[in-house]
């Protein structure tokens, strides 16, 4: 399957149909959540599926887009890899997508998922320029039957460059999780994408730190294996939340390998930091949003 480029905006031709579709679908989702980080190597897409994961554990309807286009992995971490990705054909003629689902054997609420990983083979690189990402994006976003969501969580590849522009431009986010880990240099990173979220006014933005700490299983020590407190410190320098910490857990990898989030694996430590952190946000953002239905007029 191919993905064609949308229809050209061009000034005094009306507006691009693309655009559109995204703009109607985004009203069909509660909460728009972009997970990031200034770096790679952080964990962020862990947390980007634990977080969802979670969230269909407490029983909301979530998607979940991996905008990583040139570093797909997404779709295997949530273990639809493998998935036949259908088209229905819609009433102008066009199709749209119908993302793989997966409800782990009926232990959460199905998680819709949609990858550039789908659409090219295991090995094949996507060599595409920005513009190429851009259209990408946008089709994944509007030409996909993502219908009704509590929750869309929309996983970043590193850095601050075209992909993240193109969300935030097109779709009216939410919220922001910036991922970090403890250490100074990835601090200096991560800093720069909670500046990006702030700078780009989207509503709340927040620190999560990944790989806090490891719990030793023969003594059950805390070792700070990239230092402490790191993403606290970020958080409170920036004027931003810190939702908490992730601590390194050994079945984490494991648990990702086989497309299981660890948010799954209800007696680790791991999964209850994601279960506690998710709780929060869900909290801040419901606050959030009966603050801004009390400031609208009536009608």
């Amino acid at each position: 399957m191919t993905i064609k480029a949308p229809t050209v905006n061009i000034s005094g031709l009306g507006t691009d149909p693309l655009e559109e579709r995204i703009k109607a679908k985004q009203e069909r989702w509660k909460y728009k959540i972009a997970v990031l980080s200034g770096k790679g190597g952080v964990g962020k897409s862990t947390v980007a599926v634990n977080l969802a994961a979670a969230l269909a554990k407490m029983g909301n309807h979530v998607g979940v887009l991996d905008a990583d286009i040139h570093g797909p992995n997404v779709a295997k971490m949530l273990g639809v890899e493998k998935a036949e990705v259908l088209a229905e054909r819609m009433e102008d003629g066009r199709f749209e997508m119908i993302p793989p689902m997966n409800d782990f054997l009926g232990q959460i609420t199905p998680i819709k998922v949609m990858s550039m990983g789908f659409l090219v083979s295991e090995d094949q690189p996507v060599i595409w320029r920005g513009p190429l990402v851009t259209k990408a994006i946008k089709q994944l976003l509007g030409d996909v039957k993502w219908g009704e969501l509590d929750f869309m969580i929309i996983d970043f590849p590193p850095g601050t460059g075209d992909e993240i522009l193109t969300v935030v431009q097109t779709v009216k986010l939410d919220a922001a999780i910036v991922v970090t880990t403890p250490q100074e240099v990835a601090l200096l990173d991560t800093g720069k994408a909670v500046n990006m979220m702030k700078e780009m006014e989207v509503p709340y933005v927040a620190v999560i730190e990944n790989m806090s700490y490891l719990i030793c299983p023969h003594c059950g020590n805390e070792i700070d294996i990239f230092g402490k407190g790191g993403g606290k410190k970020l958080a409170e320098k920036e004027g931003v939340d810190f939702l908490g910490e992730i601590p390194v857990d050994l079945k984490a990898r494991e648990a990702s390998d086989a497309g299981i989030p660890i948010v799954l694996y209800g007696d680790t430590v791991a999964a209850k930091a994601f279960m506690e952190l998710a709780g929060k946000l869900v909290e801040k953002l419901e606050e959030l949003k009966a603050k801004e239905e009390a400031k609208e007029p009536e009608s």
